[in-house]
Parts: C-alpha cells; structure tokens; sequence
C-alpha cells in the first residue's frame, strides 16, 4: 500500500511530531508509515484522513500487486 500521507502533512504545515500528538500515536508510527514500513489499521487511516480533512483513499492507496 501507497501513502502521500508526508504530502499531506506538509500541506497542513505540521511536524511528524505534531500529526502524532493530534492522531495519539507515537512519531514513530508516522515515520514507519510515511516511509511504507508499516500499513496502519483502518481506525488509524481514518483518524489520520480525519485530521488532514480528506478521505481514507485520498491519503492511501493500493498498488497492482496488493
């Protein structure tokens, strides 16, 4: 799975540090998702789609081999 979660953060001008705190996980959680280490639930994606104002499918993706 895909994410322009970084994108999005940089739009909303907030550190990994600041979307954490407001999505109540720790830094490392955004670090391991931006870089595609790690897929999040889908209470997280949506917390996060939340938090950006957009929808789950516009932050995350599928790719042809998912």
């Amino acid at each position: 799975m895909k994410n322009n979660l970084r994108v999005e953060r940089a739009i909303l001008r907030v550190t990994q540090l600041q979307m954490a705190e407001k999505i109540g996980v720790s830094r490392q959680t955004i670090v391991a998702i931006e870089s595609e280490k790690y897929v999040p639930s889908t209470v997280l994606a949506m917390k996060i789609a939340k938090v950006c104002n957009k929808k789950v499918e516009d932050i995350f993706f599928l790719e042809n081999t998912d």
